[in-house]
This record gives C-alpha cells, structure tokens and sequence, in this order.
C-alpha cells in the first residue's frame, strides 16, 4: 500500500500544479485529486475489472476509470437524461447503463463509443437493472411498476409483470439460480423467479422505503437498505433467503436515508462486513454477524453518498453528489480519528480514509 499512496501523492501534486490549486488542509493534503469522471453529482458506480470502474451520473454520460493510473478510460454517450444505474457482467466488457430516458443501454469497452444494444418498453425512470449468471438474460425494473425481462442477443422483452405501488429501486440476481431480488417504494422486498416471471416471495414491509440491495457471493444471504429521517428507519437490514422474509439483524446508526449496501468480500480468516453509505455523508463498516460497528468515515460537504462497490476486501469506491468518486482504504488500526473524511470513528479499530478523489 505504501508504493501505491506514494505514486497517488505524486500523481497529486502534479494535478494540484496543473490545476493552481494548493493543499490548504491536512484533509486535502492526504488525498489524490485525479482529473474527475464527471460533471455534477455520481449516481452510482460498480466494478469492471481489478483497475477499472464504471459510474454514471447526472451529466449523462457513463466513464470508464482506472482508478488505479487515475486516469479516465472511455466516456458513453448516449442517454439523453441522468445515468441511474450501471452494471457489468463479470468476466466481460459489457457495461448496462439505466437512466431517467426510460431506457437502459448495453454497451462494449472493445467495440466504440456507440451503444451495441438499446432496451426500450419502460415508462418512468429505470431504477433496476441486473444480469442472469449465464449471461443470456437482463432484468430491468421502473417507477412505472413493471418488472421486464428481456433477452440481450435480441433485446425483446420477453417477460412483463406490472404490479401496483411496485416502484422500483433497485434489482439484483442471485448469484447461481434463477431468481432475482428487487425493493420497492412500498417498503416491500420481492423474490422473482426468472423462469414464471412471478414473485414467489414478499417480504414483510418494512417501516419505510427500500433503497437498495444486495445479495451475498453464496446467494444465502441479502441485505437491503431503507428511506428515513432523523436516525427514524435509516437502517440497513440481513434477511436469509433461505427462509425468505426471515430477518438476521440490522444495522442502525446512520441519521438520514440508508442509500447503498453491499457485501464486503471476505479475506482469508476475515470477518464478514457488510458497507452502508448515506445521505448523511458517512460510510459506515459493519460486522455481518453482530451488527456492530467497525468504522465510520463521514465526507463532509460531499451530500448524499448514494453508491459503493467494494474493490477486494480492504478497500471500496464511493459515489457522491457533491466531491465526484472517492477511493477507499480500509485498514485495521487505533481508533484515533484522523478528523472528518480523513480518518477512522466508531468502533472496532478500523482506519477508515480517502486515498483518492476523481
């Protein structure tokens, strides 16, 4: 870690130099300030590879980064409303990017700047959008209540389920099987099967709005987030889907919306975490098992952090309205705080701090 901080403060100075600007505080003198991805605020962001990631944002566009050189890759064109959502099937170079157009659109990192397919049927803002294990299929769900299924090759919509007061806001696959995961403005999370097209499970409605979700690596597990207000239902929650509507714990301590929350990968020997990120501009690590608190990193004057996605099991990427992206470190060490957006909170010794901004 330390050969890679020292060519980010390198690559920092340098941008500083070309930019005018100077590193007025101990905050910003400890983060790398990279060219950014994009105009105005980040609305989500996911993984491509081990250097690249994907993000889509208010601007329109989709960017490919590697956040590693920091440099960017390649920007998409082709939405003519704010970027939702972006996906990658793993293994591939196949970007899905859903926005506020109503469509979602595939796109190829080795095939141009031009989108190679274009999924239209959608009414209101796509919020969901999510790949079968084989490769074959894409799930896409709207505030328009409509769950569709489509296959990739031919872009037709094969499946329409349309289910009032379903607005959607968010989809997932379970990894190895044929269902898919979604939540929903009415407080529901709902289990697909993807060969019937029905729901085949509702969970109990929680207090208020799910956000997001995300289901484990073995699929045996899926936590969801929640809308809320003054620490009111800002929770992040583990259910079991192997007992489907069974809920495991929750994870309480953010004070506005719970926007995004992801499994952690798992080292070696590691614990299993969990990550949330907030309207309340904190991140915080979880201990999936025991609900504590590891961590907290609070950004300030970066507003809603709204996407994560780990990058291994150290380490993650943040989206955020205000700032751009943020890059991530995460390490076992004192529970002294560094100060805000620098340092680690909480409790259970994680040091918790930006390396990068872009």
């Amino acid at each position: 870690m330390g050969k890679l901080q020292s060519k980010f403060r390198k690559r920092s100075e340098l941008y500083r130099a070309s930019q005018g600007e100077k590193a007025d505080n101990s905050y910003d003198s400890q983060v790398v300030q990279y060219n950014p991805a994009h105009q105005g605020s980040v609305n989500t962001v996911t993984n491509l590879s081990q250097d690249l990631c994907v993000s889509g944002g208010s601007d329109q566009t989709v960017v490919v980064y590697d956040w590693k050189q920091g440099q960017m890759c390649q920007s998409f064109q082709g939405h003519n409303r704010e970027v939702t959502k972006v996906l990658c099937y793993p293994g591939s170079t196949w970007i899905f990017s859903a926005s506020r157009d109503k469509t979602v659109l595939m796109w190829d990192l080795n095939q141009g700047d031009e989108p190679i397919q274009e999924f239209c049927g959608h009414e209101l803002v796509v919020n969901g959008v999510a790949v079968s294990p084989d490769g074959r299929k894409l799930c896409t769900g709207s505030r328009d209540n409509w769950m569709c299924l489509w296959d990739i090759e031919s872009a037709k919509c094969e499946h329409r389920h349309n289910i009032s007061r379903n607005l959607v806001t968010h989809v997932c696959w379970v990894p190895g099987s044929f269902s898919v995961v979604q939540t929903s403005e009415d407080k529901t999370i709902r289990v697909w099967d993807s060969r019937a097209w029905q729901v085949t499970n509702t969970f109990p409605a929680k207090q208020y709005i799910q956000t997001h979700c995300d289901v484990s690596p073995n699929g045996n597990y899926l936590v969801s987030s929640s809308n809320g207000f003054g620490g009111q239902g800002c929770e992040a929650t583990l259910w079991d889907l192997r007992q489907p509507g069974c809920k495991v714990v929750e994870y309480r301590g953010h004070i506005q919306t719970t926007a995004c929350c992801m499994f952690m990968p798992t080292s070696p020997g590691g614990t299993a975490r969990v990550a949330t990120s907030s309207h309340d501009g904190a991140i915080k690590i979880w201990d999936q098992t025991t609900a504590a608190c590891l961590g907290t990193l609070s950004l300030d004057g970066a507003g809603p952090l709204v996407s994560l996605v780990p990058t291994d099991s150290s380490s993650l990427l943040c989206a955020s309205f205000n700032s751009g992206l943020h890059y991530i470190q995460i390490d076992q060490g004192s529970n002294q705080a560094q100060g805000s957006g620098a340092g680690s909170g909480g409790t259970g010794g994680l040091d918790i701090k930006v390396v990068a901004r872009f």
